[in-house]
């Protein structure tokens, strides 16, 4: 976890603990206590773009069409053209006056797009999807947009490779000088 982010959760911790009339003991019984490792995995989810982070795991674009059908078409389309909530489409729009942000136009990176996913979607339930169900989805999206064959199954091992269209179409401050 970087040190910003943790200054940023003491920050927030410290400011609601001396609020006048609140007492955090008896709703949170662990609140003071050292952290563990596997407390701090399940609160940092955070995925970096080369992939560290990726959960174990994998998933097929079938396993992942079905799914998504079944948690996600309801906002995004059956074909993943909903207006406004495009995830298709796009390639092309990002300099023009109305550009179209999708998986296949804007992300840059495979493995941020799985982080986006698992702990943003569904909408109506985020973090409800296990990480093969987000591998699915992923990968289903992925061949949605033409990015990888309908055969592929995705994994850890392997999203982070995934060449995105718009992969250099960002700079990062760690890039910077």
């Amino acid at each position: 976890m970087s040190m910003r982010k943790q200054l940023c959760k003491c920050a927030v911790a410290l400011i609601i603990a001396h609020m006048p009339g609140v007492s955090l003991a008896d709703e949170h019984p662990r609140l003071g206590v050292v952290a563990s490792v596997e407390d701090i995995a399940n609160v940092d989810l955070a995925i970096n773009r080369d992939g560290a982070g990726l959960p174990p795991g994998r998933g097929s674009v079938a396993e992942g069409a079905i799914i998504y059908q079944a948690r996600c078409a309801y906002c995004h389309g059956s074909d993943g053209q909903a207006r406004g909530l495009e995830i298709v489409g796009g390639i092309g729009s990002l300099a023009s006056e109305v550009p179209v942000k999708t998986v296949g136009s804007y992300w840059p990176y495979a493995a941020t797009l799985f982080d986006y996913t698992r702990r943003s979607m569904p909408y109506d339930a985020p973090q409800s999807l296990s990480n093969n169900e987000v591998y699915s989805v992923v990968a289903y999206m992925l061949a949605l947009n033409n990015i990888i064959d309908e055969e592929k199954v995705v994994s850890d091992e392997t999203l982070a490779g995934i060449q995105m269209p718009n992969r250099d179409g960002f700079r990062y401050d760690d890039e910077l000088e």
